[in-house]
C-alpha cells in the first residue's frame, strides 16, 4: 500500500509540471482596442471578453494596410495562410507581405493552428506571378523548399509597416499572436498587429 501511495504521488508531482507549462502556452488574441495607456491597452475579443494587455518596452507594433498583389515582385517576402490542394500546390486564405525590416520573420513552411488543416508559408516570391481564370499564382521559396500558391481574387491582401504608439487607437482592429499571462491575470506580448483604416488583421 505504502509503495502504491508512493507511485501515485510520484505521478502527481510529475504532472505538475505538466499543468504549470500548459498554462503558459502562449494565448492568440484577435478583436478591437478599446483604451491605450501607454503600454496598457484595453481590449474586446473577437468573443466580447475584456483583456489587459502589457506591451513590453521593446514590443514591435505592426501596421496592417490594404494592398493588392500588384505589390508582389521577384523577392519580395510575404507570408500565406492556405489550404493544401490535390495537385500539391496551396490555395491561398489571406496573403501579408512584409517589410524589408521583418524579412526572414517565420520563414518555412508549416501547419497553421488557427484554421484546421491549413498551412502558413513564409519566404520571398520568385519569379512572375501569373494571373489566370482561378486568380494569381506565384512560387514562393523558403529555406528548404518552395511552394505553389494560387491566390484567388477574393483573398484577403495585406501589407505589414512597422508602425508605433500612435497606430494603438480605440476602435482599431488588433490581432496578438502570443500573449502570455501574468499572475495578476493580465497578459503581456512583445508584438501586436494593428490595423489601419479598418483593415481587420488575421
Amino acid at each position: 500500500m505504502t509503495k502504491t501511495i508512493a507511485l501515485a504521488l510520484a505521478g502527481v508531482l510529475a504532472a505538475a509540471p505538466l499543468a504549470a507549462d500548459a498554462q503558459q502556452q502562449p494565448l492568440r488574441l484577435r478583436g478591437t482596442i478599446e483604451k491605450a495607456d501607454g503600454n496598457v491597452l484595453s481590449l474586446k475579443s473577437k468573443d466580447g471578453v475584456q483583456h489587459q494587455l502589457t506591451l513590453t518596452d521593446n514590443a514591435l507594433i505592426v501596421a496592417v494596410v490594404k494592398a493588392s498583389m500588384a505589390e508582389v515582385k521577384e523577392g519580395t517576402f510575404l507570408g500565406s495562410a492556405a489550404m493544401p490542394q490535390p495537385d500539391g500546390s496551396q490555395r491561398a486564405l489571406e496573403v501579408h507581405i512584409f517589410p524589408e525590416q521583418m524579412r526572414g520573420t517565420g520563414e518555412g513552411h508549416r501547419s497553421y493552428a488557427p484554421v484546421p488543416n491549413s498551412t502558413m508559408t513564409n519566404g520571398a516570391a520568385a519569379g512572375t506571378t501569373v494571373t489566370g481564370v482561378d486568380g494569381s499564382t506565384m512560387t514562393v521559396k523558403f529555406k528548404g523548399g518552395e511552394k505553389k500558391i494560387v491566390v484567388p481574387p477574393n483573398v484577403p491582401i495585406v501589407r505589414y509597416e512597422i508602425g508605433s504608439k500612435a497606430d494603438l487607437k480605440p476602435g482599431a482592429k488588433f490581432t496578438v499572436l502570443a500573449a502570455t499571462k501574468k499572475p495578476d491575470g493580465t497578459l503581456e506580448a512583445s508584438r501586436i498587429n494593428v490595423g489601419r483604416d479598418g483593415v481587420e488583421p488575421q
